[in-house]
């Protein structure tokens, strides 16, 4: 399943990992294809990263299973692996599939209550994080609650804390309230914030750079890593004016508006290399 670790935080400039892994699920995702190594290097060089970061960062996604080798006479390329197909695939879900906006939630919960030894620091951070990634906050001590209908068995079960974990479903029921239960579990203002910057910064003339391989790049590697971060909070809970709704649909708008560009310029650029 998809790691937390693979996006950045919303303070800092995409890494080039994830903005490789943007890449590749643009140009790769779905497709029996291979992309030269040099041709990574151009598409990334356009967005500044330099030819030794990229370098770096497909050795060590090759050494995490993301991607695999393949040697065509004095060239490499490099393929997804399924552990990427998997990572690639949420992320394409949760941009044309899910969408921003909770609008249709039926109110059910999952609840996730668990204690772990003292001791346990790194297991109880990969499962915190874990369940950050898949759409959980903190409601209080040891239980933790997402307003959606999660498998934790699929999210968790790698991590080998099972015996230490107690999993329900459920609805909120007076006198609680699901706007308190919202307030205490998620940051909403900080979310609202992530998508206002969004909106401030790609709703500027000339947002991007004006490569078009390279703002297509850019623009999708921003939206993707705000909406792996946000829990998909149920929007009739939500003020009026939650920037989500507006978000997407500025995302929608200028990925429609760089599509045809950014095409041509992968079907002129690009060296691949068909598998099958």
């Amino acid at each position: 399943m998809p790691y937390p670790d693979l996006v950045s935080s919303p303070e800092s400039s995409p890494r080039p990992q994830s903005l490789m892994l943007t890449f590749f699920g643009i140009h790769v995702l779905g497709r029996d294809l291979a992309i030269s190594s040099g041709s990574v290097i151009d598409a990334l060089g356009r967005v500044e990263v330099s030819e030794e970061a990229v370098r770096s960062t497909l050795t060590r996604m090759v050494g995490r299973g993301l991607l695999e080798r393949h040697r065509q006479g004095r060239k490499m390329y490099f393929a997804l692996t399924p552990r990427a197909v998997s990572v690639l695939q949420d992320g394409y879900d949760r941009i044309w599939q899910r969408g921003a906006a909770n609008l249709d939630w039926d109110g059910q919960w999952t609840l996730i209550g668990f204690s772990l030894p003292e001791a346990w620091r790194r297991e109880r951070h990969d499962l915190r994080s874990r369940l950050t990634w898949g759409g959980f906050g903190p409601l209080q001590n040891g239980l933790w609650v997402a307003p959606s209908d999660v498998d934790a068995a699929a999210l968790l079960g790698d991590l080998g804390l099972d015996a230490h974990l107690r999993v329900f479903r459920g609805t909120i029921v007076k006198p609680t309230e699901v706007a308190t239960v919202l307030e205490t579990a998620f940051d909403t203002a900080a979310i609202a914030a992530d998508y206002q910057a969004f909106l401030r910064r790609w709703s500027q003339p000339g947002s991007g750079v004006a490569d078009p391989l390279g703002s297509q790049l850019l623009l999708h590697t921003d939206w993707l890593e705000l909406v792996r971060r946000d829990p998909h909070l149920p929007a009739e809970h939500l003020p009026s004016d939650w920037p989500a709704i507006q978000a997407e649909e500025l995302f929608h708008a200028l990925a429609q508006e760089r599509e045809a560009s950014a095409r041509v310029e992968a079907e002129r650029t690009l060296d691949t290399l068909r598998l099958r």
